[in-house]
């Protein structure tokens, strides 16, 4: 499985294929799915640019990209979003009154309050990607967590932006994370970790992602067109190292 992550938390300053409108984030989401993404990640964008948990804000995404897609949609509930965790768990709470809540949506286990927001999910019928990033005591947290069983994937985020490094970062953060609860794993990398990361999971058979929010750059060092482009290159590469 290959997911585009659509933006993340790029703004206008990366340049103008990121996309940040919902029209803009549906029709770059529905170019990715016809060059072979089978999942979608978005961070839905307030009229600033800003990411976003609140409804408002959430609803005009997930209606643009689902109106282009069937496949299913997640979102971000990272803190930078929304620092306070109680706030932070109030807005998905909040989720309840969305006309369609999305498929699934991320929660990074080294958070505060990563709990108390995964379970929220749970109880809306979200599915929650366990963000366990490398370089953090994320993955010690979610080992002993009640919930690791009931998540839908674990996301192991390889943190290490070096070529030369981020591979055996990636080793390190899988051995961490052991049986995962026996959940799926997607493993990936971001800027110039991105590749390295994504041909590992192809000879380790995980399912993987890419997209602007992981990397600006295709893997000859030239800029991405679209998030369209990154999809094709990630799958030529990913199948070339089966």
């Amino acid at each position: 499985m290959l997911q585009v992550c659509l933006n993340g938390p790029r703004g206008s300053g990366d340049g103008a294929v990121v996309p940040l409108t919902p029209e803009v984030m549906g029709e770059s989401a529905a170019w990715a799915v016809a060059a072979g993404a089978m999942d979608v990640h978005v961070h839905p964008k307030s009229p600033c640019g800003e990411d976003s948990l609140s409804p408002k804000v959430l609803a005009p995404t997930l209606e643009a990209i689902r109106g282009r897609v069937s496949v299913p949609v997640g979102v971000t509930t990272g803190a930078w979003a929304e620092p306070e965790p109680e706030a932070r768990l109030a807005r998905v709470r909040s989720w309840a009154q969305l006309p369609a809540l999305p498929d699934h949506a991320s929660v990074n286990w080294h958070e505060e309050g990563a709990e108390e927001i995964a379970a929220a999910l749970i109880e809306l019928g979200v599915g929650v990607e366990a963000g366990i990033w490398s370089g953090t005591d994320g993955a010690a947290r979610f080992a002993v967590s009640p919930l690791g069983p009931r998540v839908l994937r674990v996301l192991a985020e390889v943190t290490d932006t070096s070529a030369d490094t981020a591979e055996d970062a990636a080793h390190a953060l899988l051995s961490g994370l052991g049986s995962a609860h026996g959940r799926p794993v997607l493993l990936h990398g971001e800027d110039g970790g991105a590749w390295p990361v994504l041909r590992l999971a192809g000879r380790l058979g995980l399912a993987t992602r890419i997209g602007l929010e992981d990397t600006l750059l295709l893997p000859d060092g030239q800029r991405a067109a679209s998030n369209a482009q990154l999809v094709t290159e990630g799958l030529a590469q990913y199948g070339s190292r089966r």
